[in-house]
């Protein structure tokens, strides 16, 4: 601004502002003096320092300290005395940096979430249970389902008209044995349902050896792995607005689990099935596909412009709230598949004769 008003002695204002690029704007404002600050006069309503203390102390005392406001306000007028409003009372507390919860509250404790790791099947599973719409409004069907945490693989399910905690505890015990579980082995994690908080499934996991673990309060996304499968089940194009019949909703289940243990290629598997993790062959299976990458490759190795095709990786290890410090590799998608006939599992047919997947279905009929 100097080097302007210099330069307009010799030339006009307006050629000083263009050659050295300043706006005549602020040329103009700069010239107008500053304006005085106005001092503010304290209003004559307004409570002097010596009152303002003697409202801060009597919310301090022992009597008012967990007291809010309002109960301190609505106490002394009943007792004839007047110090000020509610408001002006949050104002003296909100100088003094203290609005806050100041009743005596209970303090709920903050639980901490779950954090569980398998690196293997069978060390951890998963179970929940959701509703199926039956035929007409207010009939539900509930559907058990235990998944292991690892392989995504359904250890065992079950369909009945009824949430039980006697229910759940058969279907565990019954998929345990199925799986050959020792003591020690296995961690069974769930929300905090009735069913999985009964004392018939506790009692049942202490007799086994095995722990058992629970959702937060009030947190969905604790158990995301069964919550996922659910979603899995109830987007299918085949799944009904409404089940017919208890009969209808155990076909369903049936063709439904044997289709998503044996043929679903889970995209968090390396684009697996999860009978092929469950069962140990995911690294031949693997190989498999290697060597039919390898032949493509060969065959075109133009067509791969980022080099010799691989295929997607198993993750090692799978978390329900990982520590803030893990990093996982993102599932790699986009390989050829192509899963071999020696892979297919043969049909295994429960005592009703039909067809079911190698896991445990347990039926309420054939359980009483």
């Amino acid at each position: 601004m100097a080097a302007v008003a210099e330069l307009a002695l010799v030339a006009s204002l307006v050629v000083a502002c263009r050659l050295l690029g300043v706006s005549r704007a602020s040329w103009y404002r700069r010239q107008r003096p500053r304006p005085l600050p106005v001092r503010q006069q304290t209003p004559a309503r307004a409570l002097a320092p010596a009152e303002r203390q003697q409202m801060l102390d009597t919310l301090h005392s022992p009597r008012f300290v967990d007291q809010s406001p309002a109960e301190v306000y609505a106490t002394l007028l009943d007792e004839g005395v007047y110090l000020c409003s509610v408001r002006t009372l949050y104002r003296i507390l909100a100088s003094a940096q203290e609005v806050r919860e100041r009743r005596n509250l209970l303090r709920h404790p903050r639980y901490q979430p779950p954090q569980l790791l398998a690196t293997a099947p069978n060390q951890v599973w998963s179970w929940d249970i959701t509703k199926l719409l039956g035929p007409v409004k207010w009939l539900y069907f509930y559907l058990y389902v235990m998944l292991d945490l690892f392989s995504r693989y359904v250890v065992g399910w079950m369909l009945a008209e009824r949430e039980s905690g006697g229910l759940a505890k058969t279907l565990i015990e019954a998929s345990c044995a199925k799986q050959g579980i020792q003591p020690g082995q296995l961690t069974v994690h769930s929300d905090r349902g009735p069913a999985m908080t009964s004392q018939s499934v506790a009692l049942l996991l202490a007799q086994l050896g095995l722990s058992q673990t629970h959702s937060r309060p009030h947190v969905s996304n604790d158990n995301p792995f069964s919550e996922a499968q659910f979603k899995t089940l109830k987007y299918r194009p085949e799944f009904p607005d409404r089940f017919g019949s208890y009969e209808h909703g155990l076909s369903f289940c049936r063709e439904f689990f044997d289709w998503y243990n044996h043929e679903h290629h889970h995209s968090a598997l390396g684009l697996l099935t999860p009978a092929v993790v469950h069962s140990g062959q995911a690294a031949r299976l693997r190989e498999h596909r290697q060597q039919v990458l390898h032949a493509a490759y060969q065959a075109h190795p133009e067509r791969f412009v980022r080099g010799r095709p691989k295929p997607p990786l198993l993750p090692p290890a799978v978390w329900i709230n990982p520590p803030a410090s893990k990093t996982t590799r993102p599932d790699a998608l986009g390989a050829t598949i192509v899963t071999p006939d020696d892979l297919e599992h043969p049909p295994v047919f429960n005592s009703y004769g039909l067809s079911a997947p190698p896991a445990v279905i347990a039926l309420p009929e054939v359980l009483q």
